[in-house]
């Protein structure tokens, strides 16, 4: 099993990994990029489980969405029917991402965001600003810019779209889409192309 995943993630991870998925056996595809999600699990039309995972992540995004992803396993397998990111999962993720909260698997200025963001762990690492940015630090060089990082006014594009930055609203900030002049809401996360 964790053939499919050891040349995704950080190699001190590798032991960690197999001792977890000998335990929690699951089949896991490694596919291309979804631009609205690292990762998931789902039980299949057929009653199989599987976990997909995006295969452009950084070996420490990739690492942190696997471990996010088994917890959605061991949360399904002990409860069935409980809220997907409540309090069981974030007790599951914790407990299962306790072991790699060191500095041989990540780099320190990641590991001392992650061990915060571990405290109540969302939905997903991208409503974590922080966490966000300090994994971003490892990818490759994408040419991309978090929103956030941008001026007011600054022109962007997104999915082949142009954009005006406005003001921020409490997390999201309130762009132009420049064709049709209608306001839209961005995470500041949301990674775009800066034109000017």
């Amino acid at each position: 099993m964790i053939g499919t995943v050891s040349k995704y993630i950080p190699k001190e991870a590798i032991k960690l990994v197999n001792e977890i998925l000998t335990n929690h056996p699951i089949n896991i595809k490694i596919v291309n990029n979804r631009i609205t999600k690292h990762g998931d699990f789902k039980k299949l039309k057929n009653g199989s489980l599987q976990i997909t995972l995006n295969k452009d992540l950084n070996k420490y995004q990739f690492l942190l969405t696997l471990i996010h992803e088994i917890a959605h396993l061991i949360t399904y397998k002990s409860y069935r029917r409980v809220k997907p990111h409540g309090i069981e999962w974030k007790q599951n993720f914790q407990h299962l991402m306790l072991p790699f909260l060191q500095p041989t698997i990540f780099p320190n200025n990641v590991l001392s965001i992650l061990s915060n963001h571990l405290k109540n762990p969302k939905a997903s690492t991208g409503s974590d600003v922080h966490l966000t940015y300090a994994l971003k630090q490892y990818d490759e060089m994408s040419g991309k810019n978090f929103i956030f990082e941008l001026q007011h006014g600054s022109i962007f594009t997104f999915n082949n779209r142009s954009y005006k930055k406005g003001n921020k609203r409490r997390t999201r900030f309130e762009c132009v889409e420049l064709n049709s002049n209608k306001t839209y809401l961005f995470n500041q996360n949301a990674e775009v192309i800066i034109l000017k």
